[in-house]
């Protein structure tokens, strides 16, 4: 597959899971890949200094760059998909600005994912809102203290029902709520599984919001497989990306060919 220049990251929270964490970087890296991406990689929002060192380690051991990390996101496993719109969780995320901003100083990631969360029972969809807009106004702060953006995706409610951030349009209008307080470090990260999932027109996508997108991240539709393995186009859309001039990093966010062995699922590259 012609892939037209574009650089690709390896999600390490996705991909490798057969090994221990702190081995994931190296893999990534034997695989040929220079950069990674993570979801929050802890149990807890705010971890010991310990487990950090040993994050932070394992990247520069294996010569690797950090360039996309998720801020703490809740229970993943049990459904949870964000804390920043959550009255439950909003204190957790808070603690863990500044733990994931630092992580983003030490390494030079420069994108710093907030993941809205799941509707909240018994809380207008607007309070909602503007709690997620509030902590991601603190988070933005943080982060560009770190030299870094925050970004937010669009989920898809055939995987997750429960998500509230469930278009582009509806991520582009949390984001302009944030850039109107003044922050100008937010962006979208647009996950082309979650947009077509949802029935988005990524073409019409891409193009609508080439200039708000700082991170995007791929996986083919429907099994959420790599890229030549389902419905979508993807060389069109790497061939749409170089022509917008987009020079960020995507994220290989799908599931391996063989979940035993992930090396084997980068033939497409």
């Amino acid at each position: 597959m012609r892939t037209y220049g574009q650089r690709f990251d390896v999600n390490c929270s996705i991909l490798f899971t057969e090994l221990p964490l702190l081995q994931r970087p190296a893999a990534a890296r034997a695989a040929g890949f220079s950069a990674v991406e993570f979801w929050w990689p802890f149990a807890e929002p705010v971890p010991p200094d310990r487990a950090v060192d040993a994050f932070v380690g394992a990247l520069d051991d294996a010569g690797v760059r950090l360039v996309l990390l998720n801020f703490a996101g809740g229970d993943l496993a049990a459904g949870d998909r964000g804390l920043l719109s959550l009255p439950a969780g909003s204190a957790a995320f808070r603690d863990n600005i500044d733990v994931c901003a630092g992580i983003a100083a030490r390494t030079g990631c420069g994108v710093l994912n907030a993941l809205y969360g799941n509707r909240a029972d018994g809380l207008p969809e607007r309070q909602q809102d503007e709690l997620a807009t509030e902590n991601l106004c603190l988070a933005a702060g943080a982060a560009a203290r770190a030299g870094a953006t925050v970004v937010v995706e669009a989920l898809n409610s055939r995987d997750t029902p429960r998500a509230a951030i469930v278009s582009s349009q509806r991520a582009l209008a949390l984001i302009r709520a944030v850039r109107a307080t003044g922050a100008t470090n937010i962006a979208f990260l647009a996950d082309l599984y979650h947009l077509s999932r949802m029935g988005e027109d990524l073409t019409a996508t891409l193009a609508r919001y080439a200039g708000d997108i700082a991170h995007v991240q791929v996986a083919d539709l429907p099994g959420r497989g790599a890229p030549g393995t389902g419905q979508l186009d993807y060389e069109v859309l790497f061939r749409q990306l170089a022509g917008q001039g987009y020079r960020g990093w995507i994220g290989c966010e799908y599931q391996p060919s063989d979940p035993a062995d992930s090396s084997t699922s980068f033939g497409w590259r």
